[in-house]
């Protein structure tokens, strides 16, 4: 089942602009490589689960995944075939808001090569650019 809260205080959000570039969540902090977007966009759900699997069939054990996205804003849609007006529609999906910048999935306990393949796979499902990112080293 695709990823969604439990409970939020309003069932509809307004779409609303993706501006400027992530001031959290944009440094690797659980793991030693990051997958970073470079586009606004939505991720749904059920991409994040598809992500997922694609990152752990990879490790297969090896290493471990981390997820930094969560999608917890909804997105309504009407019926198909359905006249104009009445209102909004439902909520259809979940989706996770990507600034430029975020860090989205984390490995950790691979090498360089590993974790360009496995975030390869990753970003062939992703309808944002993404980029490999190493961890920097605390000062």
């Amino acid at each position: 089942m695709a990823l969604m809260p439990r409970r939020v205080k309003h069932r509809k959000s307004q779409r609303r602009r993706i501006k400027g570039n992530a001031s959290r969540g944009n440094t690797v902090s659980f793991g030693d490589w990051g997958l970073q977007s470079l586009d606004p966009g939505h991720i749904t759900g059920q991409t994040i689960e598809a992500c997922r699997i694609a990152a752990t069939q990879y490790v297969r054990g090896e290493g471990k995944v981390y997820i930094r996205i969560f999608p917890q804003k909804s997105v309504t849609a009407r019926p198909l075939e359905t006249r104009m007006g009445k209102g909004k529609g439902d909520p259809d999906r979940w989706v996770a808001v990507i600034r430029p910048g975020t860090i989205m999935f984390e490995l950790t306990g691979v090498d360089k090569e590993a974790a360009r393949d496995c975030f390869n796979r990753v970003a062939h499902k992703l309808p944002v650019r993404v980029r490999l990112v190493g961890r920097r080293p605390k000062i």
